[in-house]
C-alpha cells in the first residue's frame, strides 16, 4: 500500500491505496463518487474524464498514486450545493444533449474548464474540445448546440 494525499472537489483525503489502483477505481470504490464512468478501460472513449490540476484527464489510463498531492475534480462537482446545476448541464438539459447519459460525465469534464475560461466558443472548438469523448446516442450536434449556448450566457 502507499500513502497518498490529494484534494478531490475541494475536500482533502488521505488514502492508502495499492501502486497499481487506477484514479478512476479510486474515486468510484474509495470515495463513492460514481459520477467517472469507465467506459472502454483503455483511453478511448473518454467516459473517465476527470479535471487534475484543472486540465482534463482519462482516470482510467492514471494510478492514483499520481495524484499525489494534486487536486482532482469530478463531474460531482458542477452542480452547486443547493442543487443548481452548472451552465453546461443545463444547456445540456435544454438541447437534449444527452441521451442515455453515459458519456455525459466525461463530456462534461473536458468542456468545463473552456467554458469556465469565460469565452464565447464557436461550434469548431467544441468539436475540437470533446473530439476524445465517444457518444453512441446523440449525433454530437446537440452536445456541440448546448455547449455553445451555455458559453454565451
Amino acid at each position: 500500500m502507499t500513502a497518498i494525499s490529494l484534494t478531490v472537489n475541494g475536500a482533502p483525503h488521505e488514502l492508502d491505496v495499492p501502486p497499481r489502483m487506477l484514479l478512476a477505481d479510486l474515486l468510484r470504490d474509495k470515495l463513492g463518487l460514481t459520477g467517472t464512468k469507465i467506459g472502454c478501460a483503455m483511453g478511448a472513449c473518454g467516459a473517465c474524464t476527470v479535471l487534475v490540476d484543472g486540465e482534463p484527464v482519462r482516470s482510467c489510463l492514471m494510478f492514483a498514486v499520481q495524484a499525489d498531492r494534486r487536486s482532482v475534480r469530478t463531474v460531482e462537482d458542477l452542480a452547486r450545493a443547493d442543487g443548481n446545476l452548472h451552465p453546461l448541464q443545463r444547456a445540456l438539459r435544454e438541447h437534449h444533449g444527452l441521451q442515455c447519459g453515459y458519456c455525459t460525465p466525461g463530456m462534461l469534464m473536458a468542456i468545463a474548464p473552456l467554458l469556465e475560461s469565460g469565452q464565447p466558443l464557436e461550434p469548431d472548438g467544441v468539436r475540437e474540445a470533446i473530439a476524445g469523448n465517444l457518444c453512441r446516442c446523440t449525433g454530437y450536434e446537440t452536445i456541440v448546440d448546448a455547449v455553445v449556448e451555455a458559453s454565451r450566457r
